[in-house]
């Protein structure tokens, strides 16, 4: 099994099925052996917290939830279309990735 994601932390992608279809937001946290990304805003769950010490407040908390990479498109920062990512290899041997429409460098 191959543990590389399409996508990293920090890049702006744009969901492609579920019940957040359509919707923009950043990358958060990136779990390649599972297979999971977690956007800022996307997915979001409600949580039941528990006071851990005396004074604290517990509760309803609302969290992002993980969803799976293949549901996540890159969103192309010059564009600003969703894509998938090409790669590049220059003279020196470094690989980047690309936009597949506008040739730009992530």
């Amino acid at each position: 099994m191959m543990n590389k994601l399409h996508v990293k932390k920090g890049d702006t992608v744009v969901v492609l099925s579920g019940k957040d279809k359509g919707k923009k937001g950043k990358v958060l946290e990136v779990s390649p052996k599972e297979q999971k990304v977690i956007i800022e805003g996307i997915n979001m769950m409600t949580k039941h917290v528990k006071p851990r010490r005396q004074g604290e407040a517990g509760g309803i908390v609302q969290a992002e939830g993980a969803m799976y990479a293949c549901k996540v498109n890159a969103v192309c920062p010059k564009c600003g279309k969703a894509t998938r990512l090409a790669h590049k290899i220059d003279e020196k041997g470094n690989k980047t990735r690309v936009c597949k429409h506008c040739n730009a460098e992530y």
